[in-house]
């Protein structure tokens, strides 16, 4: 089975095309839902989150993220020490899930697959790439946050040409080119790709 990353920057509409690959019933991991998940549930992250930012943290026994992202993207270093923690524990979760998976090939989607270094387990990164305006209207529409905090999200992640340039393969959302038909043909390439590593 194909280990393939599914990444993009914020409001480049990499969800939009991961729900396209479920229809086609390829399995896709998706590692924000997940974090959120085991930033709750595990122990062990959830006593490392205490010990750094307090236990403001879980408010009702519940991660409260509104609290932390205020705090990770006005003090850098805490960012930093936040993925330190959560990016292994997310990296081993998504391995463990692929393991299971029995498709010619499933998907870890994320957006910090380079920035986590989850892309060195894997066969194939996916990027999908939009124009930075369209990526911002799109967040503002979809978050309701300001144009300011969508370019200081922007800020954390690899810019766009070096993360697209780190891709095996690139899908356009732009408006212009239809999406549906990039992904179809992307899966037979993947099926493809898949089937040659079975018989390689």
């Amino acid at each position: 089975m194909l280990k393939i990353g599914l990444t993009g920057g914020i409001g480049s509409g990499k969800s939009t095309v991961a729900q396209i690959f479920e229809v086609l019933n390829i399995p896709v991991y998706y590692a924000d839902k997940e974090a959120k998940r085991l930033m709750n549930e595990d122990q062990e992250l959830r006593s490392a989150i205490t010990r750094i930012f307090g236990k403001d943290a879980y408010p009702n026994n519940i991660l409260d993220r509104k609290y932390i992202s205020s705090i990770v993207f006005s003090e850098p270093d805490k960012l930093e020490i936040l993925n330190s923690i959560v990016h292994p524990a997310i990296k081993k979760d998504g391995e463990a899930w692929l393991q299971k998976q029995t498709t010619a090939y499933a998907i870890h989607e994320a957006a910090l697959i380079f920035e986590a270094g989850v892309n060195e387990r894997l066969d194939y990164v996916v990027g999908v790439s939009a124009p930075q305006e369209l990526r911002i209207q799109r967040v503002i529409e979809r978050d309701k946050v300001s144009r300011e905090e969508i370019l200081r999200r922007m800020s954390h992640q690899l810019d766009e040409e070096t993360k697209m340039g780190k891709c095996d393969f690139v899908l356009i959302n732009d408006e212009d080119q239809v999406l549906i038909p990039q992904v179809l043909e992307l899966h037979q390439q993947l099926l493809t790709l898949a089937k040659q590593k079975v018989n390689g």
